[in-house]
């Protein structure tokens, strides 16, 4: 099993930057896949960004591209999204999750069904 913790949410002004956190414990070399996921009250769970976990591979939401990044620390077992120009559409609470593919799945690593191993979220709310 694996357990993953999130870190660093907060309120910041839109344009300004937050660094998100998300440390992984217990069984991590079951998983091969991690991701970053955000949701606001009624809408569907959106994928943010995604890391395979081997090669460093990155695959990021239209959305995001150019402005968050995802990045991994292994020898913490801590994955980071790092957000910059933040806008107020990005307010929502932020999901880190894990799991393994059986395949690099490219931008398929940013659906939520294929993980299964979720945290406890970390809200970001980004004002005008």
């Amino acid at each position: 099993r694996v357990q993953l913790e999130e870190s660093g949410g907060g309120s910041v002004q839109a344009g300004g930057s937050l660094r998100l956190s998300c440390a992984a414990s217990g069984d991590t070399y079951s998983t091969n896949s991690m991701g970053w996921f955000r949701q606001t009250l009624g809408k569907a769970r959106e994928g943010v960004a995604s890391i395979w976990t081997g090669s460093g591979d990155t695959v990021y939401a239209d959305s995001v591209k150019g402005r968050f990044t995802i990045s991994q620390d292994n020898n913490k077992n801590t994955v980071y999204l790092q957000m910059n120009s933040l806008k107020p559409e990005d307010t929502a609470m932020y999901y880190c999750a894990a799991t393994r593919l059986a395949t690099y799945a490219g931008v398929r690593s940013l659906d939520d069904f294929r993980y299964n191993y979720w945290g406890q979220g970390t809200q970001v709310t980004v004002s005008s």
